[in-house]
């Protein structure tokens, strides 16, 4: 577990999954998350499944957010050229946290 940090302030914990099989999981089964969940590497994700809407951020390997984009459950987001990870979180949560294309997010432990 770490935090996720947005110009110098801890805005949320922050889950990983960097196996494959945490990567699978993800969110699935859960009601809601609180804080959010670094998926690395990944450059794209699915609502399939899942139970709550959540905000993507895609981030390219310097922890830039490419693109943000809100998912229902039960889709399939685009796949993201140049993404190396993605974070997830409760949807409207990525807009309260300050995250928007071209901010550089960072991760402490």
């Amino acid at each position: 577990m770490g935090w996720l940090v947005v110009d110098g302030t801890a805005v949320a914990p922050l889950e990983m999954a960097e196996t494959r099989a945490e990567r699978r999981r993800g969110l699935l089964g859960r009601e809601g998350i609180e804080g959010a969940m670094l998926l690395r590497p990944a450059r794209s994700v699915h609502t399939i499944g899942m139970r709550f809407a959540i905000d993507v951020a895609h981030l390219d390997a310097d922890m830039v957010v490419i693109s943000l984009v809100t998912m229902v459950p039960w889709r399939v987001g685009r796949w993201r050229r140049h993404a190396h990870q993605v974070i997830e979180a409760d949807a409207g949560a990525m807009q309260r946290w300050g995250i928007a294309p071209g901010v550089r997010v960072e991760v402490t432990a």
